[in-house]
């Protein structure tokens, strides 16, 4: 059997981000963190940078710091996470409210600008809240909710959509990568494929932005929502963003007209006249503060490139799933991801029936990986905090928890 330690050091060494793990604030007695995939880890300098905050942009410069630099933060933010994460252009994405909120606005601005169209197409094992918000929007606007039922594994295919979209389309929304199994779509053939029934196109890139690669402008991506603790490590409830294809700004209407959201914000006018560009999408006053832990990631990510996060995460995974097979295949445990580097995020779902329990003793021992419901545990990779070493620390000890664990 390969000395998986061993390997996993050479890896390390090898490893041309290696340095930037130090940038990342040590956890005491934490052996293994496998959950950068649902919180990232902060950096070593968020603290001085919330300090630095305090004193100097809100504590000397005040109210003025609206004008100085506030008032355009969430786009400035946007264009830059579109930049280095997205394949955006300026002046398509932007930085404001949860993901549940900026999912709602954009689903129900396609609902609502659909003509003749009465269906919105989603996926049956979604993440709860993409699911929860199709349905209230279809309850609103009388449509019908079409959910599809994909391969657990490998996730929705082309020929999955190709299936279901009609004239009766008129969104259809689907996770980048799933948020269980890691499974990552095609995102231009699907997108293609929905455009060709005249439908729109809605990614949830919560599980993909910051560690894979796209290109929403190329591929004519329609409209995209993502969060900012996962990879982009921006902190518990740090703000979402949204992207809105420029062709679709000032067409479609998002139903939360906030004042933020108005041509002259401070006009305190009548009657509400939307803003023109991505600023439309915003609607109260947006979590300045809230924005401060990801902007240091932004800095590694521009430092890393995003093919270079990519080619990590890859390394990560693939020396997860060789460790399943070698040690915890054995054992009963079920691989729940693709196989296939290329078809997956950077994430790895294994399964059994007692990894509720294993879970709940490996944080007591500082491995902390995912329990996800009804017996998976999620092997959550954040490249540039993750080490090849950590991983297979990690897998290890599932190994010794199962082996030991009627002891």
């Amino acid at each position: 059997m390969t000395d998986l330690l061993d390997l996993a050091r050479d890896l390390d060494a090898a490893d041309p981000l290696r340095a930037h793990l130090d940038a990342f604030a040590e956890a005491p007695g934490v052996g293994a963190y496998l959950d950068g995939n649902s919180l990232g880890r902060p950096l070593r300098d968020t603290a001085d940078r919330v300090a630095a905050f305090v004193r100097e942009d809100w504590g000397t410069r005040l109210i003025r710091s609206w004008d100085e630099q506030w008032m355009e933060l969430p786009m400035a933010l946007g264009d830059r996470i579109g930049a280095l994460a997205l394949g955006a252009a300026s002046g398509q994405t932007v930085v404001a409210d949860s993901t549940s909120v900026l999912i709602y606005k954009l689903m129900r601005a396609a609902a609502t600008a659909a003509q003749g169209r009465t269906e919105l197409v989603i996926e049956a094992g979604n993440f709860p809240t993409d699911r929860f918000m199709a349905e209230g929007v279809a309850a609103e606007t009388g449509m019908t909710v079409v959910w599809l039922e994909p391969d657990a594994v490998h996730g929705v295919t082309v020929a999955d959509i190709e299936a279901v979209v009609s004239e009766r389309t008129a969104l259809v929304s689907l996770s980048h990568v799933d948020y269980r199994s890691g499974a990552l779509a095609d995102m231009p053939a699907i997108t293609a494929a929905v455009h060709g029934a005249g439908a729109l196109m809605m990614w949830d890139l919560c599980h993909s932005v910051g560690v894979v690669p796209m290109q929403l402008d190329e591929w004519g991506v329609d409209m995209a929502v993502g969060c900012t603790y996962k990879y982009l490590n921006g902190g518990p409830g740090s703000p979402a963003f949204a992207y809105l294809r420029s062709e679709h700004q000032g067409v479609l209407r998002q139903p939360i007209q906030g004042w933020w959201s108005a041509a002259d914000i401070f006009a305190m006018g009548p009657s509400y006249v939307p803003a023109g560009g991505i600023r439309q999408l915003l609607s109260g006053t947006p979590p300045v503060l809230s924005m401060l832990a990801m902007q240091g990631m932004l800095d590694l990510i521009e430092q890393a490139t995003i093919e270079g996060v990519r080619a990590k995460s890859r390394s990560l995974t693939d020396l997860a799933v060789r460790a399943y097979d070698e040690v915890l295949a054995p054992l009963g445990v079920r691989l729940l991801s693709p196989r296939d580097a290329e078809l997956r995020g950077g994430h790895v779902t294994i399964g059994h029936p007692d990894f509720r329990e294993v879970t709940q003793r490996l944080w007591t021992e500082g491995i902390i990986p995912d329990f996800r419901f009804p017996d998976g545990i999620r092997l959550g990779l954040s490249p540039l905090s993750t080490s090849h070493v950590e991983t297979i620390t990690g897998v290890l000890a599932v190994r010794d928890a199962l082996e030991t664990r009627d002891r």
